[in-house]
């Protein structure tokens, strides 16, 4: 049986970098819309999603107010953190500094800047996100 985080553990997971899934809810019947997406987060403060302003993604997340955003270990002992949450604030444009803090967390600062660069005058939002609830498991004791 996997054990859970203590919340001192599961906020340092999700500060790490992981690349994570994002669902949210979709329309027309059809199954919740899940994307890898890259994010930043801060323990014991909100979650930072950008993305394309015009993208279906952003629609879904502007129209439904809440999502689910999974970060995960993928290799040996398995480790995840899920996390629901309530979209607390959409800016558009993204502002700079946010869009290249998430970048620089994935590409380091050089590639990071670069990346954040070559988007600008791109249309984006940033969503910030409070986590709700949680759900952890870290099965390090079953190996």
């Amino acid at each position: 049986m996997p054990k859970p985080f203590t919340e001192a553990e599961r906020q340092q997971f999700l500060a790490g970098t992981h690349v994570a899934v994002l669902s949210v809810d979709a329309t027309g019947g059809r199954p919740p819309a899940s994307v890898p997406i890259w994010y930043d987060y801060t323990p014991g403060g909100d979650i930072l999603v950008n993305t394309g302003a015009g993208s279906r993604k952003a629609k879904l997340i502007e129209r439904a107010g809440a999502v689910t955003l999974v970060a995960q270990r993928e290799d040996l002992p398995y480790q995840y953190v899920v996390v629901e949450g309530t979209v607390v604030q959409a800016t558009t444009p993204a502002p700079q500094e946010p869009r290249e803090a998430i970048a620089v967390r994935y590409l380091g600062k050089e590639g990071g800047r670069a990346f954040a660069a070559n988007m600008d005058g791109a249309s984006s939002v940033l969503f910030t996100i409070r986590p709700d609830r949680w759900l952890t498991a870290d099965f390090s004791d079953e190996l």
